[in-house]
């Protein structure tokens, strides 16, 4: 059996985030992930300041300065300045997870005990602090935390999107918010060497996305940023930051995607993933309280006046 102080599940921003602080610290950890990495990750790819600050990224070769978006909010059309940034997740994720300088385990978690107060996970490694970074089913989630923190359709987003080389012409960022009746936001987002994004998420049944996919292309196509393109699209679900009662039990930790931090009003989820990373690792080095207190539960304050930020 392998032993280390910390297992970390999910090798994620918030996972390979908390393993890079545990490990400068001097901290034993390991990580498990299903898949192998470089891997595709469904995602917009939205960076703010504060993430970029947070994560050290002065170093990082593949990120793309967003200084201007450009919103529409029920038809009314407005140009803000600002100081985002837009990445790859396929690129970002393995950055991180390299950069972590952590032992990664291809391994598909599927059992979990708690015994003499050690984890033990398929009885192939055992660990005194146990970390789920593993996204909406994350398996610690699913084993100590789903009683005490259940989630409810009304905290559920849905959305669709694809991320592919186009020789775009434009490249401004673009976000709809309400277009066509939907009921959350669509965006366009340019990323370096001729790649882009475009996708939507609401809170709505998955049986009616298609029909908002539609009429989302077809403004793709009207606006001339998107032409002749035969899409691929892809779903997937996660919770936006509601009814989040228990973050930690014992020595039983749910990070990111798996606690559903993504933020209430765009549904970003990497800087909620980032921070709880590493107030996590911090806990673990100082044995200090594990809190969501200094997380922004909003992502448009942030937006909106990043450009005074100096």
């Amino acid at each position: 059996m392998i032993y280390s102080k910390v297992i970390i599940v999910g090798g994620g921003p918030s996972g390979s985030t908390c393993a890079w602080k545990l490990k400068k610290a001097g901290i034993d950890c390991i990580i498990l992930d299903k898949e192998d990495f470089p891997k595709t990750k469904l995602c917009a790819g939205w960076i703010t300041p504060r993430v970029f600050k947070l994560l050290e990224l002065q170093d990082y070769p593949n990120i793309t300065p967003l200084n201007e978006i450009y919103f529409q909010v029920y038809g009314l059309k407005k140009r803000i300045k600002t100081k985002q940034y837009s990445i790859r997740r396929y690129e970002f994720d393995e950055w991180l997870l390299k950069r972590s300088n952590t032992k990664l385990y291809k391994h598909n978690v599927k059992k979990i005990k708690k015994q003499n107060n050690e984890y033990i996970i398929d009885d192939k490694f055992k660990c005194e602090y146990l970390i789920g970074a593993g996204g909406t089913f994350c398996p610690v989630y699913n084993v100590f935390f789903k009683e005490l923190n259940p989630r409810t359709r009304k905290a559920r987003v849905s959305t669709m999107e694809e991320e592919f080389e186009y020789d775009y012409k434009n490249d401004k960022c673009y976000i709809w918010f309400f277009k066509n009746k939907l009921k959350g936001y669509s965006w366009y987002v340019p990323k370096k060497n001729g790649i882009v994004n475009v996708g939507l998420g609401g809170f709505f049944k998955e049986k009616n996305i298609l029909e908002h996919w539609e009429k989302f292309t077809k403004l793709l196509e009207d606006l001339s940023l998107i032409k002749d393109h035969k899409f691929k699209q892809r779903g997937y679900i996660y919770y936006i930051r509601k009814n989040v009662k228990k973050i930690r039990i014992d020595n039983a930790f749910i990070l990111g995607d798996a606690a559903g931090l993504a933020t209430t009003d765009l549904g970003e989820g990497i800087g909620p993933a980032i921070e709880s990373g590493i107030l996590a690792a911090n806990s673990i080095i100082n044995n200090t309280e594990y809190s969501l207190k200094s997380i922004p539960k909003r992502s448009l304050p942030s937006l909106l006046f990043s450009r005074f930020k100096k």
